[in-house]
């Protein structure tokens, strides 16, 4: 109880097609690709500049 199986990830990419299409996928996942890369570019640089601080 409480864990993910394999029929709710199912029920997550049925609901998905539904709402964005087939086409939308791909894009969304580049969006959310790219802003997570830079989300970890800028908490690198956080990091790096406040070691140098110190």
């Amino acid at each position: 109880m409480g864990g993910i199986g394999p029929w709710q990830i199912v029920l997550v990419i049925a609901v998905l097609l539904l709402l964005f299409g087939g086409k939308k996928i791909p894009e969304l996942m580049k969006g959310l690709g790219k802003g997570m890369k830079e989300f970890k570019d800028a908490t690198k640089e956080e990091t790096d500049g406040s070691q140098q601080k110190d």
